[in-house]
């Protein structure tokens, strides 16, 4: 019954990776004339990237380079930023410790898009918005990676390896870097993937900060030649291309993740100290 149900659960979540891949192939013609699921007779899909990469004077490369701009700063700075709250967290005795991550943990269960307005608005009163630090300085903050953090900080390290740095004199931030952040290293790469994801799937939070298209990523992007091929008078055209930007889009982040991989991989216990 279990492998039955994780064979649905491949089924339903692979469906929709594989529409984008055949729709990518296909012309604007046979995206509507053939079915969905499968390829059609006519291989169009380095026409459609040609298309893709071609259309509106290439812009969908600065939209590429964009994403990739915003989802490497932001999800490099939330996961250090995680990692070292986390660690304070797990680690350290200090006032207010326990109201602090409440916060955080209360700050998990807000939905995102509800904070994006407030955001913008105090953006605005700096000057910043429309520009890549509207997306970059909200997205360095990431509270559920605070929490794997604290979480994984509290299992992965022991308390008599960083007593016994001290004892050799070494400083907190030595500590850290050398001995802390190397057993870390793991939880660093799990919420790096994640905050990076999260920040290149984000879709709500650049569409209301950023109005110049140069600025804009993928999501925003393709959202917008999707709305322009629905809207009639021979955009219709589009569609195929937009089918290749997804698949396109989507091609990093699986890189991303297939980098990451290494570096978690070893045990929780892995330079541990021994019994």
């Amino acid at each position: 019954m279990l492998t039955a149900a994780l064979v649905l659960y491949f089924i339903y979540t692979f469906i929709p990776l594989l529409y984008v891949i055949v729709s990518a192939t296909k012309t604007n013609a046979d995206l509507f004339g053939t079915f969905g699921l499968w390829f059609s007779s006519d291989f169009h899909l380095v026409q459609n990237i040609r298309d893709l990469f071609t259309f509106q004077d290439g812009i969908f490369s600065r939209w590429l380079l964009n994403t990739i701009l915003y989802a490497v700063i932001s999800g490099a700075g939330a996961a250090f930023f995680a990692t070292f709250a986390g660690y304070a967290f797990a680690k350290y005795e200090f006032a207010g410790k326990r109201l602090m991550f409440a916060l955080v943990l209360g700050a998990v269960m807000i939905p995102q898009t509800a904070l994006v307005i407030p955001i913008f608005l105090l953006l605005s009163k700096v000057g910043l918005v429309n520009t890549p630090l509207a997306m970059i300085l909200p997205s360095l903050v990431f509270p559920p990676g605070v929490f794997l953090m604290r979480v994984y900080a509290q299992d992965a390290l022991s308390n008599e390896l960083i007593e016994a740095g001290r004892v050799d004199g070494a400083g907190e931030f030595h500590i850290f870097s050398s001995v802390a952040f190397r057993l870390l290293m793991p939880g660093f790469a799990t919420v790096l993937i994640l905050a990076f994801v999260s920040t290149w799937n984000n879709y709500f939070l650049p569409l209301v900060m950023l109005s110049s298209s140069d600025n804009f990523p993928v999501t925003v992007g393709l959202s917008q030649w999707y709305q322009l091929a629905t809207a009639g008078s021979g955009g219709s055209v589009l569609f195929s291309v937009v089918m290749t930007g997804a698949l396109v889009s989507i091609l990093p982040v699986v890189a991303a993740f297939l980098f990451m991989q290494r570096y978690w991989q070893g045990g929780l216990s892995s330079g541990g100290v021994k019994a």
